[in-house]
């Protein structure tokens, strides 16, 4: 079994878990893996549903919208019969699931919470100052 680290101390996949997982490969109705041709459009149809919602989501990144949320959706698309896809999904639940770990470490959460009250301290004392300097004119209205 791989866990994908050498280093002691690490915590294996549980059995469980990796019953849990499903089988990699395609999950097209019986009818359609059973005759070559349908099962090779069903995959060409799946493979561009699957890019145009990644390509979607790849637009969303610099503009208003969940990007990596609709990526995501595209490549759960492309899971449901490509392996490959699979593959990444597994690997990025995983890093997901480690990160949310780590996150939810009390030190790492401390260390969290400083850091958001001391930007939120240096935010607040320049936007005093510039209070204190220009009162409330807009920053493209003052005129020295």
């Amino acid at each position: 079994m791989n866990t994908g680290s050498d280093e002691p101390g690490e915590v294996a996949m549980v059995d469980d878990e990796a019953k849990n997982e499903r089988a990699l490969g395609s999950r097209a109705p019986e009818f359609i893996k059973a005759r070559r041709a349908l099962h090779v459009s069903w995959q060409v149809g799946v493979f561009i549903v699957g890019l145009a919602v990644v390509g979607a989501g790849v637009v969303m990144l610099p503009l208003p919208g969940p990007g990596w949320l609709v990526i995501f959706g595209g490549m759960a698309i492309w899971a449901t019969e490509f392996v490959w896809a699979q593959l990444v999904l597994r690997w990025t639940k995983r890093k997901v699931t480690e990160a949310t770990q780590r996150a939810l470490d009390p030190k790492v959460r401390r260390r969290n919470i400083i850091l958001t009250t001391v930007g939120l301290v240096i935010v607040a004392v320049l936007v005093g100052v510039y209070l204190w300097k220009f009162g409330f004119e807009m920053p493209w209205n003052i005129k020295e």
